[in-house]
C-alpha cells in the first residue's frame, strides 16, 4: 500500500516517524539506567572529577577576610562572586547525581544469595530505596549553604562583627565538606573495580594521587589562613576589650574596614595601643605561634594570588614534614591544630604517595626487564665471541621487539585462555589478513579459522633472510606491516 499511493504514503511515514520520535522521548524520560551501563559509568567519571574540583572550590571561601588596614578585617567582594558561581556550577552537578540515582537500577539483595543478581528497574522501589540510604548524605552535600551564608544570613545579621561571620561560614564549609568527601570514595572504589580508567596508565595513577596529597595541602593551608585571621582578630578584640575597661571607647565596629573614614575611628587609631600590642613581629605581648606567620610575611594581604600560593605551600611543607618544624604554643585550638595536622600528615603520605611510588615502581618493571635482557644479551654475545655484524642485528632486534610488543610475551598470554576465546582472539586477528589472498577468498569460514589457528606472528629486522633460493618451502609468510623485497640470481628484482 505504501508503495502504490505515494503522497498518503509519505504523509504517514511523516507521521509514524514523529510518533515514534515522541515515543523514544516519553521512554527515555522514564527510562531506568543500568548501573554497569557505559552511560552510567561515564557520568561517574565526570561526577567524580567534578566532585574533586568542589573539593577544591569549597577551602577558597576561607581566603575572602584579609587585613585591610591598620587593626580592621576586611572581604574580598570579587572573590565572592567568583566563588560563589564556581560553587554554584558544581551545586548543579550534584544534584544531577541525585537525579540520576533515582533513575539507576540496582540488583536485589535476596537475588546476590543465590548469585544470579537480579536487577530492580521499579522506579518506585528505585526511590524508595535511594531515600532510605544515600538520600540524605547526597543532599547535604548539594543545599548551596555557603552562598545563602555569605549572600543572605551575613548581610541580614547587621551586628554580627567580622569574626562571628567568618566563624559560622567556616563552621558551615566544613560541616558540608564531609559528605561531599565521602561521596568521593565509594565512587573511587567503585570506577578503579570496574573500568580502571583513572589509572589506566601509571602516570595517570601517579598523577591522580599526587593530586589528592596537593588537595589535601591546599585544605590544610586554607584553614591555617582562616585561623591565623581568627587569631589576630581575637587579639584585637581582647585588646579593644581592655581598652574600654580604661574608657578609651574601643567600639567593636572599629574592627571593620566599613569604618575606616570615620572621624571616631581615626582619632581612636591615633590613641589606640591595639596595633602595636598585636603586632606579630613582636610577640612578647600576644603569643601566635605558628600563625605568625601570616602576618610576619604580609600573607594576609588584598592580592588574592600571593595569600593563596603562600598558604598552598606553608600546607604542603608542614603536611609532608607531619608538622615538626612547626613552634606551637599552649593556644587550645592551635595545639588541636598540629595534632590533626601531623596525623592527616602520616596518613596521607603513607597512602597516597606509597600508591603513586606503587604506580611509578609498575612503570618501570619493565623499562628494568628490558636493561636486565639487554645485559644478559651482551654478556652472552660478549661469551660466544660474535662478530661485531651479528651483535649489531642481534641488538637491533631486541629492540624492535620491545618497540612492537613492551615486553608482553603474547603466546603466554594466549596459552592461559580457552580454547573457544583463544579461537575467537585468532579469527579476529588473522581472519581478514587470510582473506586478502586470491586463493584463501573462496574458502569457507570453517576452513579459514584452521588456517587462522595455524598461524604465528613473527618479527623480522632489516636485512633479514626469511627464504633464501633453493630452500624447502614448508610456511606461509603473510606481510603485515612493513616491505619485503624478492630477488632472483637472474637479475629480477620486485618490491611486494
Amino acid at each position: 500500500m505504501y508503495r502504490i499511493i505515494s503522497k498518503p504514503a509519505s504523509k504517514f511515514r511523516s507521521q509514524a516517524t514523529t510518533d515514534e520520535e515522541n515515543a523514544n522521548h516519553i521512554l527515555w524520560r522514564y527510562q531506568i539506567l543500568d548501573p554497569d551501563s557505559d552511560i552510567v559509568a561515564k557520568w561517574n567519571v565526570v561526577f567524580l572529577v567534578t566532585s574533586l574540583l568542589a573539593l577544591f572550590v569549597d577551602p577558597l571561601y576561607f581566603y575572602l577576610p584579609y587585613v585591610g588596614g591598620p587593626a580592621c578585617l576586611d572581604t574580598d567582594t570579587s572573590l565572592s562572586v567568583v566563588v560563589t558561581f564556581l560553587r554554584t556550577v558544581s551545586d548543579l552537578f550534584y544534584l544531577l547525581h541525585m537525579l540520576m540515582k533515582f533513575r539507576t537500577a540496582f540488583v536485589s539483595p535476596s537475588s546476590r544469595v543465590f548469585g544470579r543478581g537480579e536487577l530492580v528497574m521499579d522506579p518506585r522501589e528505585i526511590a524508595m530505596r535511594y531515600l532510605k540510604t544515600d538520600f540524605v548524605i547526597d543532599l547535604a552535600a548539594t543545599l548551596p549553604l555557603p552562598q545563602m551564608v555569605i549572600w543572605l544570613v551575613i548581610p541580614a545579621a547587621k551586628s554580627s562583627r567580622g569574626d562571628h561571620a567568618n566563624s559560622t561560614l567556616a563552621l558551615f564549609v566544613l560541616i558540608q565538606y564531609i559528605p561531599r568527601l565521602f561521596l568521593i570514595f565509594p565512587l573511587n572504589r567503585r570506577l578503579l573495580k570496574s573500568s580502571d580508567v583513572l589509572t589506566k596508565t601509571p602516570w595517570a595513577g601517579a598523577f591522580y594521587n599526587l593530586f589528592l596529597y596537593m588537595l589535601a595541602s591546599h585544605v590544610i593551608g586554607a584553614s591555617w589562613y582562616l585561623a591565623s585571621i581568627g587569631r589576630q582578630f581575637s587579639c584585637w578584640k581582647s585588646q579593644c576589650r581592655k581598652e574600654n575597661s580604661n574608657l578609651m571607647a574601643c567600639l567593636p565596629s572599629f574592627l571593620g574596614c566599613n569604618s575606616l573614614t570615620l572621624p571616631d575611628r581615626m582619632y581612636w587609631l591615633n590613641i589606640t595601643q591595639v596595633v602595636t600590642k598585636c603586632d606579630a613581629k613582636n610577640e612578647d605581648k600576644f603569643k601566635f605561634g605558628i600563625f605568625a606567620d601570616a602576618f610576619v610575611n604580609d600573607v594576609a594581604s588584598p592580592k588574592f594570588t600571593e595569600r593563596y600560593l603562600y598558604c598552598l605551600w606553608w600546607g604542603l611543607r608542614n603536611l609532608s614534614s607531619y608538622g615538626q618544624s612547626l613552634d606551637t604554643t599552649t593556644y587550645l585550638g592551635e595545639t588541636i591544630f598540629c595534632i590533626f595536622l601531623c596525623i592527616v600528615g602520616l596518613i596521607l603520605f603513607s597512602l597516597l604517595i606509597g600508591n603513586m611510588q606503587t604506580y611509578i615502581t609498575s612503570m618501570s618493571i619493565r623499562i628494568e626487564e628490558l636493561r636486565v635482557k639487554k645485559r644478559d644479551t651482551e654478556e652472552w654475545m660478549r661469551h660466544r665471541q660474535l662478530p661485531p655484524e651479528l651483535q649489531n642485528r642481534v641488538r637491533r632486534f631486541v629492540q624492535y621487539k620491545w618497540l612492537a610488543t613492551r615486553g608482553v610475551d603474547e603466546e603466554s598470554i594466549l596459552e592461559i585462555l580457552p580454547l573457544d576465546l583463544r579461537r575467537e582472539i585468532q579469527r579476529h586477528l588473522c581472519l581478514s589478513l587470510v582473506r586478502r589472498v586470491p586463493f584463501f577468498s573462496q574458502m569457507d569460514d570453517q576452513l579459514l579459522d584452521a588456517i587462522c589457528g595455524c598461524l604465528k606472528s613473527s618479527l623480522n629486522t632489516e636485512g633479514t633472510y626469511i627464504f633464501r633460493e633453493g630452500d624447502p618451502v614448508d610456511e606461509m609468510v603473510f606481510v603485515i606491516r612493513g616491505q619485503l623485497e624478492s630477488s632472483t640470481t637472474d637479475g629480477g628484482r620486485q618490491r611486494i
